[in-house]
Order: C-alpha cells, then structure tokens, then sequence
C-alpha cells in the first residue's frame, strides 16, 4: 500500500478515519505562533496536497485578517472542505458563512460550553439556555449549509445525561459531524473511550452522524485520547501539524496518522494522508511560527530515527527493522546529503530546494542562491539542514521592514562588551553602538536604540543547525508587548548575526501587528 493510505479491499470506508486539521486556528492560538495572511495561504495549500480531509482555516468573526485568510483559503482549495468556527451567536455564524462560500465544500464548525464550570462561570446561563442556543446556532448554520459541525466545549466535565441532550438537540437541529473535545486535556484513555461508547449508545441518531474527537495535551495524553476515541467509533480526529495549539498544544498530526498506519494490526483504520509529506509539513509550520521541534519529538523530531547507542546502531545495519518500527523515508525524510559546496550552480542548488520541498519564484530563488554561495564559501560542508535554515530565514524576512545589514562585536573577559549595528529601516540604513553586559546584551540594546520599544524579551535561546564548529547557529527570540506574544528565528554561522537577525525578525511580527491595529503607530516610511 502507498503513502496515501488508499481504500483498498481491506478498507472499507466506514474504517476510515477523516483528518480535521486546527493548524491555522486553534494551532494559531498558541501564544506567539501567529502566522501572516501569506504564511497561512502556504499552510493551506499543503495540507490540501497533502490529503487533510477537513482544513479549519480560522475564526471569521474574530479578525479581518482570519475573515479574509479563510475566505482566500475557500477560493484556492483543491480538495479539502474548508471550515470556519463560530460561536452560538447568529453574527458569528453568518460572518463564517460568507468567509466559507466560494469553497467547492464547506463546513460550519459551531461550539458552546456545556460543562458546569463553563455555564456558570463563562456564560452565566442554565442548561435549558444552553440547549436553546444549540438549536438555534446549528438551525442557523443548516440553512447554509449542509456539513455543520457542533461542538460540545469542555464535554469531558460535563454531565453524561446533558451532554446527551445536548448531542441530541445538534443532530435534530441538522448536525452531521458531533464534535467531543476535552478541552483542558483533562481525560484518561479509558474515560475518553468510556464517553464515545456511552454517546453511541445512549444518543437517538448517533447512527446518522459522525463522531469526532478534540484533545489537548495538557498531560501529554491527546493522542492517546484521540486514538482511543476512533476505537471506541469516533472517525474524525481534530489534530494540529507538530501538536500546535493552545498551553500544551493539541494532538499531533503527524502522530496520529503513523500511529494508524503502523498499528493496523490493532488499529484496524486508514486516512487519506499522503504520510511522505508529514516532515516537509512540520518544517514548514516550524518555520512560520518559528516554534522548534523539540528534537526528540515523535516522527518529526530531529532524533526520531537517529541511533547513537552502538547495540542500536549494530542492530541497524544488520536489519533496520530491530530499532525502526517506520522508514525515515515513509514521513518524507531523506538522509542529508554532502554534495553541495561553493562550486555548485544554480541548477543543482534549484533541484535541491524542490527535493527539500520549496518552490520558489525567479527574485527569491536569486536571494536564496546568493545567501548559499556566501554561506558555502564560509563552510566546507553545506547539509540539507544549512539550506533549509537559509531559505527558511530568506523566505521569512522577504518583506521586512526592518533587517539587519552589518554588526561588529567585541567580546571578552577585559570588556567592555560593545556592538556596532546597521539596520536598514524602510529602507534608510541607519547605525548605532551600544555596550552591554556581554556581546548579546549589547547587540539588542543598540536595536533598541534604533528602533525604540517596550516589548520584553522572555525567551532567547540557541542551537546548532548541524555538527561542528562552523555550524550555523540558529536563535529563537520571544518578545511580548500589551499581552501578545511573538516569536522570530534567525541563523548565521556567527551566533551574535543570528541573535540580531532572529530579535529583528520578532520586532517585525510586533510591528506588523501593532501596524493592524493602529496603522498611525508603525514606523514612519
């Protein structure tokens, strides 16, 4: 069988498992990965070639931007359904339905707070409003179109006996897709299972419907949770490339696809997921929230089929099968290569760039080529890894305002600690030195003085792109300023240009997002 997972005579379709990717929505609610309209468009586009059965593109109602990102997301999709969420509010579900319309398929995803502390303590109203609201908001949805999905917000706290009701008032009000979240990440396995079984059970008209599963992973459980909930008869699982989403995040694509493809022996189900695209897909949304895969990260992670121990690597080379219990090559990843240096032309750098899964245009590619020659000419070996974090930072800072052009440093025990920075900003280059305690501290209070903020700086960390002493190193930098949260990467082969570069790239996103909200507050052109 192929990386699609097709229907085959062994896969009946009521064993299939329907993929609802939240990346660009509840994903996009993790604090700090909030993605341009540009950035959300290319999410898009992937997971509709990768397979994703249902794309939930935003939050219509909570922005222009997400009206208009999931309105552009209906136009340009080739096969997903294209969904948008709304509150049991009727504006919420009309400015939803309109961001929806031009999709060849659309999905309106409404949602209520069933639990007690939910009803009490977040809308202050009592059951019978709460099962009101539902029939009205789904009554509403159905009117414009046929695949409306109603979600029961905190189900896992809530009374089996209401949760019920609630399910039944859905389908009578014309649901087709029955959402059951645990929305604090709060199940167990068994209990999870234990809920789907009772709501099949119990609910007229579970039949007629489908049943889906939302877990987060406040204790790590998610996909387990959601594993257990396809066993138990749930067949659409709610989940987020690399487990984005909010605190902990939800469960992850990528984890729940191979665990259902590796697993058909006890986990008899199949997905339409096209699984060689799962890394280029984690790659990419890495890079446009600029989170990092923690490197131990199941299927993903930079260790996922690396072997140090030497009875792991023994046993490897004997039969790949001993430690592997999946190819590297059956989530799209490929062994890096050695072959490009500073000799290398435009064409073979071209076709490495479309076998690490970019496409660019004539006047990017040119930018990326000149940043490889540079970077080749200061390493021996260029890894697939120095590319990706090349074009990544290229495609990245395409349309900043701000970017960084020259930085001298000096370091050492004897101090002080001084740096001398160019920014070009709007276009105008301007310079600045600053001293500080230690060559970063220097270099960010002399951007600083350049470009004037108040956003404080909770995370700064660092990591090599590859092994040895001329790696390219690659910073994350998280600025927070009025509440919101942004994060910005850079990488150089000198670790205080890739300081400067990745806090530049998160005084952008601020900027950016200042610009939206009070255009008059950006920086003057």
């Amino acid at each position: 069988m192929d990386s699609h997972q097709n229907k085959s005579a062994d896969h009946s379709e009521k064993d299939r498992v329907v993929i609802f990717d939240t990346t660009l929505r509840d994903g996009e609610q993790c604090p700090g990965a909030t993605m341009t309209y540009s950035e959300k468009l290319e999410v898009a586009e992937l997971l509709d070639e990768m397979g994703v059965d249902i794309i939930e593109g935003g939050f219509p109602i909570a922005s222009q931007g997400d009206f208009e990102s999931v309105q552009e997301i209906s136009r340009r999709a080739k096969n997903s359904v294209i969904c948008g969420l709304a509150r049991a509010q009727m504006p919420d579900i009309d400015r939803c339905a309109e961001a929806i319309k031009p999709a060849k398929r659309g999905r309106i995803h409404t949602f209520i707070g069933t639990s007690p502390l939910h009803r009490q303590y977040q809308m202050g109203i009592d059951q019978a409003e709460v099962l009101t609201r539902v029939q009205a908001s789904v009554t509403r949805a159905s009117g414009y179109t046929d695949d409306v999905e109603w979600s029961a917000m905190d189900a896992t706290r809530t009374e089996p006996d209401f949760l019920c009701q609630c399910i039944e008032t859905a389908i009578k009000a014309g649901a087709t897709t029955i959402n059951i979240p645990d929305t604090v990440g709060y199940a167990t396995p068994d209990e999870f299972a234990g809920l789907i079984r009772m709501i099949l059970e119990r609910v007229p008209g579970a039949d007629s419907v489908v049943f889906s599963t939302h877990c987060h992973n406040d204790l790590g459980l998610a996909v387990a949770n959601s594993l257990s909930g396809v066993i138990a008869g749930a067949r659409q699982v709610e989940c987020a490339i690399n487990g984005l989403g909010e605190r902990a995040g939800n469960a992850a694509l990528e984890e729940i696809v191979m665990a259902i493809k590796t697993r058909s022996d006890v986990m008899p189900f199949w997905t339409g997921i096209d699984s060689t695209m799962l890394t280029r897909a984690s790659k990419l949304i890495s890079r446009v929230t600029a989170f990092p895969v923690q490197y131990n990260k199941a299927i993903v992670g930079r260790n996922a089929f690396a072997h140090e121990s030497g009875i792991h690597q023994d046993g490897i080379l004997k039969n790949a099968q001993t430690f592997e219990i999946m190819t590297p090559e059956s989530v799209g990843l490929k062994e890096s290569s050695l072959v490009m240096g500073k000799h290398s032309g435009r064409h073979a750098f071209r076709e490495k760039l479309k076998e690490l899964g970019y496409e660019l245009g004539d006047n990017a590619f040119e930018d990326a080529f000149v940043s490889f020659k540079a970077l080749a000419d200061r390493k021996k070996h260029v890894y697939d890894e120095d590319i990706e974090a090349l074009v990544d930072q290229e495609i990245a800072s395409a349309h900043d305002r701000i970017k960084v052009v020259a930085l001298t440093v000096i370091a050492g025990t004897g101090g002080p600690q001084k740096a001398t920075l160019t920014l070009d900003i709007n276009g105008k280059q301007q310079t600045h030195e600053s001293t500080g305690d230690g060559p970063v501290d220097a270099t960010f209070r002399a951007i600083k003085a350049l470009v004037p903020h108040e956003a404080r700086l909770p995370l700064y960390q660092v990591s090599a792109v590859t092994e040895g002493t001329d790696a390219q190193a690659e910073v994350t930098v998280r600025l927070e300023a009025d509440g919101k949260t942004v994060t910005g990467r850079g990488s150089d082969t000198d670790t205080m240009v890739a300081s400067a570069r990745a806090y530049v790239s998160a005084l952008n996103k601020l900027l950016a997002r200042e610009a939206r909200r009070k255009p008059e507050s950006m920086l003057a052109s």
